[in-house]
Protein backbone atom coordinates (compact mmCIF):
# COMPACT_ATOMS: atom_id res chain seq x y z
CA UNK A 1 0.00 0.00 0.00
CA UNK A 2 0.93 3.51 -0.96
CA UNK A 3 2.11 5.59 2.39
CA UNK A 4 0.87 8.85 1.81
CA UNK A 5 2.98 11.74 2.03
CA UNK A 6 3.89 14.38 4.85
CA UNK A 7 2.47 17.77 4.36
CA UNK A 8 4.40 20.24 2.47
CA UNK A 9 6.49 22.96 4.76
CA UNK A 10 6.98 26.50 3.25
CA UNK A 11 10.40 28.01 3.77
CA UNK A 12 12.28 31.22 2.41
CA UNK A 13 15.19 30.15 -0.54
CA UNK A 14 18.21 29.01 0.79
CA UNK A 15 21.64 28.64 -1.10
CA UNK A 16 21.87 25.34 -2.85
CA UNK A 17 17.78 25.25 -3.82
CA UNK A 18 18.53 26.53 -7.62
CA UNK A 19 18.79 23.52 -9.23
CA UNK A 20 15.92 21.74 -7.71
CA UNK A 21 13.42 24.55 -8.51
CA UNK A 22 14.31 24.69 -11.77
CA UNK A 23 14.01 20.63 -11.82
CA UNK A 24 10.21 20.86 -9.86
CA UNK A 25 9.25 24.37 -12.46
CA UNK A 26 9.93 22.94 -15.24
CA UNK A 27 7.97 19.51 -14.00
CA UNK A 28 4.87 21.89 -12.36
CA UNK A 29 5.21 23.61 -16.33
CA UNK A 30 6.68 21.63 -19.24
CA UNK A 31 5.62 23.76 -21.45
CA UNK A 32 7.06 26.48 -20.05
CA UNK A 33 10.26 24.61 -18.56
CA UNK A 34 13.21 26.77 -17.42
CA UNK A 35 16.85 25.44 -16.86
CA UNK A 36 18.87 26.14 -13.78
CA UNK A 37 21.25 28.82 -15.44
CA UNK A 38 18.06 30.58 -16.77
CA UNK A 39 16.45 30.43 -13.86
CA UNK A 40 19.56 32.16 -12.01
CA UNK A 41 20.07 35.05 -14.38
CA UNK A 42 16.17 36.27 -14.64
CA UNK A 43 15.90 35.88 -11.05
CA UNK A 44 18.84 35.18 -8.79
CA UNK A 45 21.07 37.93 -10.11
CA UNK A 46 17.98 40.32 -11.11
CA UNK A 47 19.14 43.61 -9.32
CA UNK A 48 16.42 43.62 -7.53
CA UNK A 49 16.64 40.17 -5.90
CA UNK A 50 15.54 39.15 -2.14
CA UNK A 51 15.60 35.87 -0.80
CA UNK A 52 13.05 36.39 2.06
CA UNK A 53 10.55 37.23 -1.25
CA UNK A 54 11.58 33.77 -2.26
CA UNK A 55 8.95 30.75 -0.90
CA UNK A 56 9.49 27.13 -1.50
CA UNK A 57 7.74 24.18 -0.62
CA UNK A 58 9.23 20.98 0.73
CA UNK A 59 7.95 17.92 1.18
CA UNK A 60 9.90 14.61 2.18
CA UNK A 61 13.34 16.50 1.60
CA UNK A 62 12.12 17.62 -2.03
CA UNK A 63 11.41 21.13 -3.19
CA UNK A 64 7.63 20.73 -5.16
CA UNK A 65 6.45 24.15 -5.14
CA UNK A 66 7.29 27.69 -5.21
CA UNK A 67 6.72 31.60 -5.31
CA UNK A 68 8.15 34.78 -5.75
CA UNK A 69 8.08 38.24 -4.77
CA UNK A 70 9.95 40.85 -5.50
CA UNK A 71 9.72 44.73 -4.98
CA UNK A 72 12.17 47.48 -6.31
CA UNK A 73 15.19 48.13 -4.48
CA UNK A 74 16.54 50.05 -7.59
CA UNK A 75 14.22 52.29 -9.54
CA UNK A 76 13.51 51.08 -13.02
CA UNK A 77 13.52 55.07 -13.99
CA UNK A 78 14.38 58.06 -11.97
CA UNK A 79 14.25 58.04 -8.23
CA UNK A 80 10.63 56.38 -7.99
CA UNK A 81 10.76 52.55 -6.37
CA UNK A 82 7.44 52.34 -6.90
CA UNK A 83 6.92 51.30 -3.34
CA UNK A 84 2.88 50.71 -3.47
CA UNK A 85 3.93 48.22 -6.01
CA UNK A 86 5.10 44.53 -5.80
CA UNK A 87 5.31 42.01 -8.35
CA UNK A 88 4.66 37.87 -8.19
CA UNK A 89 6.16 36.82 -11.18
CA UNK A 90 5.94 33.32 -10.78
CA UNK A 91 4.67 30.47 -8.78
CA UNK A 92 3.79 26.72 -9.42
CA UNK A 93 3.41 23.12 -7.56
CA UNK A 94 4.60 20.20 -9.07
CA UNK A 95 1.79 17.57 -10.02
CA UNK A 96 1.80 15.19 -7.40
CA UNK A 97 1.65 17.96 -4.93
CA UNK A 98 -1.67 19.76 -6.02
CA UNK A 99 -5.32 19.98 -4.67
CA UNK A 100 -4.13 20.53 -1.35
CA UNK A 101 -4.24 24.21 -0.86
CA UNK A 102 -0.29 24.27 -1.08
CA UNK A 103 -0.97 26.96 -4.61
CA UNK A 104 -2.55 28.91 -2.28
CA UNK A 105 -0.44 29.09 0.82
CA UNK A 106 2.80 29.74 -1.25
CA UNK A 107 1.11 32.80 -3.07
CA UNK A 108 -0.42 34.42 -0.29
CA UNK A 109 3.11 33.94 1.59
CA UNK A 110 4.93 36.21 -1.16
CA UNK A 111 1.71 38.58 -1.06
CA UNK A 112 1.99 38.63 2.73
CA UNK A 113 5.40 39.54 2.60
CA UNK A 114 5.02 42.38 -0.03
CA UNK A 115 2.47 43.49 1.98
CA UNK A 116 4.80 43.80 4.90
CA UNK A 117 7.18 46.00 2.69
CA UNK A 118 4.36 48.51 2.10
CA UNK A 119 3.46 46.99 -1.12
CA UNK A 120 -0.50 47.96 -1.83
CA UNK A 121 -1.28 46.03 -4.97
CA UNK A 122 0.17 42.64 -6.15
CA UNK A 123 0.99 42.30 -10.16
CA UNK A 124 1.26 39.06 -12.23
CA UNK A 125 3.62 38.51 -13.61
CA UNK A 126 3.99 41.82 -15.56
CA UNK A 127 7.34 42.59 -14.04
CA UNK A 128 10.39 44.50 -15.51
CA UNK A 129 13.12 44.09 -16.08
CA UNK A 130 13.00 40.03 -15.95
CA UNK A 131 9.55 38.61 -16.30
CA UNK A 132 9.20 35.28 -17.27
CA UNK A 133 5.84 35.77 -19.39
CA UNK A 134 4.23 39.03 -19.22
CA UNK A 135 0.50 37.69 -17.42
CA UNK A 136 -1.17 34.40 -17.20
CA UNK A 137 -2.14 31.76 -20.10
CA UNK A 138 -5.56 30.84 -18.62
CA UNK A 139 -5.53 28.69 -21.23
CA UNK A 140 -3.04 26.83 -20.63
CA UNK A 141 -2.96 27.23 -16.94
CA UNK A 142 -6.66 27.43 -15.95
CA UNK A 143 -6.26 26.02 -12.40
CA UNK A 144 -3.60 29.07 -11.53
CA UNK A 145 -6.35 31.46 -12.88
CA UNK A 146 -8.76 30.05 -10.65
CA UNK A 147 -6.65 29.78 -7.86
CA UNK A 148 -5.46 33.68 -8.36
CA UNK A 149 -9.07 34.49 -8.60
CA UNK A 150 -9.59 33.64 -5.59
CA UNK A 151 -7.19 35.34 -3.66
CA UNK A 152 -8.48 38.52 -5.28
CA UNK A 153 -6.72 38.95 -8.73
CA UNK A 154 -8.56 40.79 -11.42
CA UNK A 155 -7.71 41.37 -14.84
CA UNK A 156 -5.71 44.66 -15.52
CA UNK A 157 -5.20 43.67 -19.55
CA UNK A 158 -4.86 41.64 -21.98
CA UNK A 159 -2.46 40.93 -24.00
CA UNK A 160 -0.79 38.55 -26.71
CA UNK A 161 2.07 36.76 -27.96
CA UNK A 162 2.92 36.50 -32.16
CA UNK A 163 5.02 34.32 -34.33
CA UNK A 164 5.74 34.45 -37.90
CA UNK A 165 7.63 31.83 -40.24
CA UNK A 166 10.35 33.30 -41.63
CA UNK A 167 10.66 30.15 -44.14
CA UNK A 168 9.14 32.40 -46.75
CA UNK A 169 9.62 35.64 -45.96
CA UNK A 170 10.83 38.12 -48.82
CA UNK A 171 10.95 42.12 -48.65
CA UNK A 172 8.19 42.92 -50.13
CA UNK A 173 9.13 44.86 -53.56
CA UNK A 174 7.10 47.98 -52.26
CA UNK A 175 8.92 47.86 -49.17
CA UNK A 176 12.20 47.80 -51.29
CA UNK A 177 10.90 50.78 -53.63
CA UNK A 178 10.12 52.63 -50.88
CA UNK A 179 13.16 52.30 -49.01
CA UNK A 180 15.14 53.48 -52.31
CA UNK A 181 12.82 56.70 -52.60
CA UNK A 182 13.22 57.84 -49.08
CA UNK A 183 17.02 57.12 -49.27
CA UNK A 184 17.42 59.39 -52.35
CA UNK A 185 15.79 61.79 -50.48
CA UNK A 186 18.24 62.23 -47.62
CA UNK A 187 16.42 59.40 -45.39
CA UNK A 188 18.86 56.54 -43.58
CA UNK A 189 18.24 53.00 -42.75
CA UNK A 190 20.81 50.96 -41.39
CA UNK A 191 22.62 49.73 -38.56
CA UNK A 192 23.87 51.83 -36.06
CA UNK A 193 27.12 52.83 -34.84
CA UNK A 194 28.84 53.09 -31.23
CA UNK A 195 27.60 56.60 -31.26
CA UNK A 196 24.40 56.10 -32.70
CA UNK A 197 23.46 54.51 -29.22
CA UNK A 198 23.45 57.66 -27.60
CA UNK A 199 20.12 58.70 -29.54
CA UNK A 200 18.81 55.19 -29.84
CA UNK A 201 19.05 54.54 -26.04
CA UNK A 202 17.79 58.22 -25.37
CA UNK A 203 14.63 58.01 -27.35
CA UNK A 204 13.87 54.15 -26.33
CA UNK A 205 13.73 55.26 -22.61
CA UNK A 206 12.61 58.72 -22.65
CA UNK A 207 9.74 58.61 -25.29
CA UNK A 208 8.50 54.79 -25.20
CA UNK A 209 9.56 52.64 -22.24
CA UNK A 210 12.60 52.88 -19.87
CA UNK A 211 13.12 49.07 -19.58
CA UNK A 212 13.17 49.47 -23.49
CA UNK A 213 16.27 52.08 -23.19
CA UNK A 214 17.76 49.43 -20.22
CA UNK A 215 17.18 46.58 -22.57
CA UNK A 216 19.43 48.32 -25.45
CA UNK A 217 22.07 48.93 -23.28
CA UNK A 218 22.56 45.82 -21.69
CA UNK A 219 21.95 44.08 -24.72
CA UNK A 220 24.94 45.98 -26.42
CA UNK A 221 26.86 45.12 -23.03
CA UNK A 222 26.46 42.13 -23.08
CA UNK A 223 27.74 41.44 -26.93
CA UNK A 224 23.86 41.70 -28.86
CA UNK A 225 25.84 42.62 -32.86
CA UNK A 226 25.02 46.16 -34.00
CA UNK A 227 23.66 44.34 -36.91
CA UNK A 228 20.51 42.90 -34.69
CA UNK A 229 19.29 46.76 -34.86
CA UNK A 230 17.80 49.11 -37.89
CA UNK A 231 17.61 52.38 -37.40
CA UNK A 232 16.20 55.15 -39.55
CA UNK A 233 17.29 58.72 -39.19
CA UNK A 234 15.60 61.78 -41.17
CA UNK A 235 17.43 63.89 -43.87
CA UNK A 236 18.00 66.34 -40.87
CA UNK A 237 19.29 63.15 -38.92
CA UNK A 238 16.65 63.15 -36.03
CA UNK A 239 16.48 59.09 -34.96
CA UNK A 240 12.81 58.65 -35.55
CA UNK A 241 13.00 55.04 -34.56
CA UNK A 242 13.87 51.69 -34.77
CA UNK A 243 13.25 47.97 -34.52
CA UNK A 244 15.77 44.85 -33.00
CA UNK A 245 15.75 41.44 -32.09
CA UNK A 246 18.12 39.47 -30.51
CA UNK A 247 17.46 41.95 -27.35
CA UNK A 248 16.80 39.73 -24.67
CA UNK A 249 18.93 36.49 -23.19
CA UNK A 250 20.38 36.62 -26.79
CA UNK A 251 17.91 34.72 -28.53
CA UNK A 252 18.04 35.39 -31.90
CA UNK A 253 14.51 35.04 -33.19
CA UNK A 254 12.88 37.25 -30.45
CA UNK A 255 12.18 40.20 -31.93
CA UNK A 256 11.87 43.76 -30.29
CA UNK A 257 12.05 46.24 -29.01
CA UNK A 258 10.72 48.32 -31.85
CA UNK A 259 8.64 51.93 -31.97
CA UNK A 260 8.61 55.04 -33.84
CA UNK A 261 8.47 58.11 -32.46
CA UNK A 262 4.57 59.54 -32.16
CA UNK A 263 4.93 62.57 -34.27
CA UNK A 264 6.12 59.62 -37.25
CA UNK A 265 3.18 57.41 -36.93
CA UNK A 266 1.22 56.96 -39.43
CA UNK A 267 4.12 57.75 -42.04
CA UNK A 268 5.13 53.64 -43.36
CA UNK A 269 8.21 54.13 -41.31
CA UNK A 270 7.76 51.45 -38.73
CA UNK A 271 6.31 48.52 -41.27
CA UNK A 272 9.54 49.61 -42.97
CA UNK A 273 11.13 49.16 -39.98
CA UNK A 274 9.53 45.76 -39.27
CA UNK A 275 10.53 44.70 -42.89
CA UNK A 276 13.97 45.31 -42.85
CA UNK A 277 14.16 43.19 -39.12
CA UNK A 278 12.86 40.81 -40.87
CA UNK A 279 14.95 40.33 -43.87
CA UNK A 280 17.91 40.75 -41.56
CA UNK A 281 16.55 38.49 -38.80
CA UNK A 282 16.22 36.10 -42.27
CA UNK A 283 19.58 36.41 -43.22
CA UNK A 284 21.10 35.44 -40.21
CA UNK A 285 19.87 32.38 -40.02
CA UNK A 286 16.13 32.73 -37.83
CA UNK A 287 13.26 30.62 -38.64
CA UNK A 288 10.70 32.46 -37.56
CA UNK A 289 9.88 35.98 -35.17
CA UNK A 290 8.42 35.88 -31.97
CA UNK A 291 7.79 38.27 -29.16
CA UNK A 292 5.92 38.00 -25.95
CA UNK A 293 3.23 40.74 -26.21
CA UNK A 294 1.66 43.30 -27.95
CA UNK A 295 -1.69 44.67 -27.29
CA UNK A 296 -4.56 43.31 -29.90
CA UNK A 297 -6.03 45.67 -30.86
CA UNK A 298 -2.90 48.29 -30.63
CA UNK A 299 -1.68 49.96 -34.19
CA UNK A 300 1.47 47.65 -33.81
CA UNK A 301 -0.86 45.12 -33.03
CA UNK A 302 -2.32 45.16 -36.47
CA UNK A 303 0.55 45.94 -37.97
CA UNK A 304 1.79 42.84 -37.18
CA UNK A 305 -1.34 40.71 -38.01
CA UNK A 306 -0.62 42.81 -41.63
CA UNK A 307 2.87 41.13 -41.83
CA UNK A 308 1.83 37.77 -41.31
CA UNK A 309 2.39 37.33 -37.45
CA UNK A 310 -0.42 35.22 -35.72
CA UNK A 311 -1.30 34.79 -32.07
CA UNK A 312 -0.47 31.79 -30.19
CA UNK A 313 -0.88 32.98 -26.73
CA UNK A 314 -3.13 35.33 -24.87
CA UNK A 315 -1.97 36.49 -21.75
CA UNK A 316 -4.28 38.43 -18.65
CA UNK A 317 -2.09 41.04 -16.67
CA UNK A 318 -3.72 40.83 -13.22
CA UNK A 319 -3.42 42.43 -10.06
CA UNK A 320 -4.89 42.53 -6.38
CA UNK A 321 -5.24 44.68 -3.49
CA UNK A 322 -2.58 43.84 -0.28
CA UNK A 323 -3.35 44.31 3.16
CA UNK A 324 -0.86 43.51 6.27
Amino acid sequence: MTQPHSIATIRRFHPGDGPAIAGAWTAAAPGDGITYDRFRDMFLLDRNFDAAGLFVAERDGRIVGAAYGVRRLIPADGADLETSSGWIPFFFVVPQARRQGLGARLVRAAMEWLATKGAKTAYFSSYTPNYFLPGLDAARYPAAAQLLASLGFTTQYECVAMDRSLNDYQLPERIGKRVATLQAEGWTFGSPSGDDLVDLIAIAGSRFNPDWGRGVREGVLGGQPLERIITVRDPDGLMLGWAMHGTYENVLERFGPFGVLPESRGTGLGEILLHLTLERMRALGAHSAWFLWTEKSSPAGHLYAKTGFAITRTFAVLHAPLVV
